[in-house]
């Protein structure tokens, strides 16, 4: 299959040519050190089976070229993977080799063309893939022989082109040299642009994230167990090389590690069991700011969830609350088995799972009737993400994605078509009607996916149906720095890409409920206490006498009701006696009697009667104060006791239980055989203020007066009701 020429050609060449062409190959590649730390092992290579998977992730997922411009025609047919291809671990690395030759397309199809492997070879053209993968390694490996484990399993085509690339080694080297010096360039890594080189660098410095699964354990016990292990807690994990661990400002449930101990990390029983769960930032600010518009019994629906542990965080948050969680999406019945094994060993209960996709559920569909806040994760360009790998393993996202991180970011075309179809997915879910909140977040730094979108739908909502508007709330979560506080000026929250974390976007539409529904107390406890209000105080149930006084208060107005009608007919006897009794009293006592009914009438009308702040405008009522001021020592015409406003009762605005009047003595003669009658001269001196219970004295006792002659007896008084 080889050119004969060509291979006896390198073959001929001298020992002396290959160690200076090697050597000058090797000196400006960077490769080595940008991916791996200084001290480690160099590299040897991958299984056949990642070369395979990361030749068809490249395939999927190249740069294409007009047909004038393409060097090297890439074939439409995939190879046959093996079953290991589908290990975790294997995905992983097959997704980093070819996110690596898709960075260095155009160098890697130069230095193939420079070293005349094309077109003096006759590889088929579903083969090139693979050589530009196993290109990429081969330079990475300093153009070193691979090595091989004894147990592992050879792919004739793999074999097929590590033999083509040894045999044109020195020639690679030697093209490689000559790309570095045509760009005037210290390595192939500063041929790149300049917003791959800003992500790749701070990839390399990221810090890890991990939530607390604390239906399994306590924060309190996840930091015992870290620090048998020998893990510090610190303030900040920035420029600290040790084993050290902090805990995130935004979301209390969240840690954050270095970067360089995540293999130490993974052996700790904490993460094997599913105690700690390493997921990006973003995701714990939305399901946090999901958990903070929650009411005790609302149910949730989460869009594009991407990786389950983020469906798992929602639950973990929820799991003291009767919430429950429906993800739409999952088209394959055939995960509902793996995914429901994967919630149990993590503790999850109040997951449900819908087959539907977002845009085909009905409104009103019955499953959704207690939705009440929707999390609406949609797909996007996601360049606000450092490690695109990490985020399309760990999101389910797309790998064309990975041409986009390539090249640095996506095309205006496809930004567009990522947009629209975000904002028809905002669009849907403010047609819930049920629904009275939405949290939208992206990993983007574009506007057209974030401030546009939100902006879109609230202008073009629909306000034809009975509910209110969605309008734009302020962030749920805290502010902990002034560029937070300024970020989220407009109430958008935004997280800017840097050194300590991804780049985030947040915003929360709220509307206000029906008015027809209600609120109930324990609704706004549970709302309380997911804000943090009343932390370390545990909602529980009424107690016994709780519910007794209850029962007692909602008994009280039938009562009243029964008891009230009871004094009116005794307030109307009273009166009646005491009309009966006024008409035989002498006619100078018409006119002051004639006050004391029209205060009775009052007291069967209103139970609170207001003092007076001067004295009654009768025209008798001056005349007789005239006279007593001018000749205090003259007897009086006529004793009158003091008026019923004197009593003041102070009422309070709630409904009470008023005591049934009991007169005292049967009859008018035993109150007067019980009262003894004064004698002393006196002056009116306005009403007073008596204590209830007592009869009061009818008039002040001047000093130094003697009493005089017994005075006509006035009329009976009773203790107010």
């Amino acid at each position: 299959m080889f050119n004969s020429a060509n291979e006896l050609e390198f073959l001929g060449e001298t020992t002396a040519e290959i160690s200076q062409l090697s050597s000058l190959a090797l000196s400006g590649d960077p490769a080595c050190s940008e991916n791996s730390s200084a001290g480690s092992p160099e590299k040897t290579g991958y299984p056949d089976s990642v070369y395979i998977l990361a030749a068809n992730i490249f395939q999927g997922t190249r740069l294409e070229k007009s047909p004038e411009k393409a060097l090297i025609k890439y074939g439409n047919e995939p190879l046959p993977s093996s079953t290991e291809s589908e290990d975790e671990s294997f995905q992983r690395l097959s997704y980093e080799l070819a996110f690596s030759a898709l960075k260095y397309q155009d160098i890697l199809e130069t230095i193939l063309i420079d070293s005349y492997i094309f077109p003096s070879t006759t590889i088929p053209d579903h083969l090139n893939s693979l050589i530009i993968v196993m290109l990429y390694d081969f330079q990475d490996r300093k153009f070193q022989a691979r090595l091989l484990s004894g147990n592992e399993e050879s792919i004739a085509e793999v074999l097929e082109v590590e033999n083509l690339l040894n045999s044109f080694k020195t020639k690679l080297a030697a093209a490689l040299a000559r790309c570095r010096i045509k760009h005037d360039a210290l390595s192939i890594y500063h041929i790149l642009p300049e917003t791959v080189r800003n992500q790749e660098l701070r990839a390399s410095t990221l810090p890890l994230y991990a939530w607390i699964n604390t239906c399994k354990i306590s924060p309190e016990e996840v930091y015992y167990t870290l620090k048998k292990n020998g893990y510090n807690k610190v303030k900040s994990v920035l420029h600290i090389d040790n084993k050290v661990f902090a805990v995130d400002q935004h979301c209390y449930d969240v840690l954050i590690f270095p970067s360089h101990l995540k293999s130490d990390l993974l052996n700790i029983d904490l993460f094997k069991d599913y105690k700690l769960i390493f997921q990006d930032k973003s995701r714990s600010l939305a399901v946090h700011s999901v958990k903070a518009l929650l009411n005790m019994d609302d149910d949730i629906l989460m869009v594009n969830t991407g990786s389950w542990y983020t469906v798992a965080h929602m639950s973990v948050l929820t799991n003291n609350n009767t919430s429950k969680i429906f993800v739409c999406g999952v088209q394959s019945q055939a995960k509902d088995p793996d995914l429901k094994n994967l919630f149990t060993k993590m503790g999850c209960k109040n997951i449900e799972i819908l087959h539907e996709t977002f845009m085909k559920l009905e409104l009103k569909d019955h499953r959704l009737q207690k939705v009440k806040v929707i999390l609406l994760l949609p797909r996007c360009s996601g360049l606000g993400v450092s490690n695109p790998v990490e985020f399309i393993l760990n999101e389910h996202e797309d790998t064309d994605l990975l041409k986009d991180f390539s090249q640095g970011g996506p095309s205006e075309d496809k930004l567009h078509v990522l947009a629209q179809q975000q904002y028809e997915q905002l669009a849907h879910a403010m047609k819930f009607t049920r629904a009275q909140a939405i949290v939208y977040c992206t990993c983007s730094v574009y506007p057209e996916e974030n401030e546009a979108i939100v902006k879109k739908a609230l202008e073009f909502q629909d306000h034809g149906i009975k509910v209110q508007p969605y309008r734009l709330s302020p962030p749920v979560l805290p502010l902990c720095s002034l560029k937070e506080i300024h970020l989220s000026t407009d109430k958008f929250f935004r997280m800017e890409p840097s050194e300590i974390t991804n780049g985030c976007f947040l915003s929360v539409l709220t509307r206000e409920r029906d008015p027809s529904e209600t609120v109930s107390v324990k609704d706004v406890l549970a709302r309380a206490a997911a804000k943090g209000l009343l932390e370390g105080i545990e909602l529980g149930k009424s107690s016994k006498r709780e519910k007794k006084k209850k029962k007692q208060k909602m008994s009280l107005p039938k009562s009243s009701i029964a008891d009230n009608s009871g004094i009116q007919m005794k307030i109307a006897e009273f009166l009646s006696r005491e009309t009966n009794m006024s008409a035989n009293q002498p006619e100078t006592l018409t006119t002051k009697t004639s006050l004391p009914q029209k205060n009775a009438n009052q007291v069967g009308s209103s139970p609170q009667v207001r003092r007076p702040s001067k004295p009654i405008t009768n025209p008798l009522v001056p005349t007789i104060m005239k006279n007593t001021s001018a000749r205090p020592h003259e007897r009086p015409t006529n004793f009158v006791r003091p008026r019923p406003e004197d009593r003041m009762i102070p009422l309070k605005p709630i409904e009470i239980a008023l005591p049934p009047v009991i007169l005292p003595f049967p009859s008018p003669q035993g109150i007067r055989s019980h009262i003894p009658t004064p004698h002393f001269y006196y002056r009116w001196v306005g009403p007073k203020t008596v204590l209830p219970g007592y009869l009061s004295t009818p008039s002040i006792l001047r000093r130094r007066e003697k009493p005089k002659e017994n005075l006509p007896s006035s009329l009976p008084r009773h203790p107010r009701p």
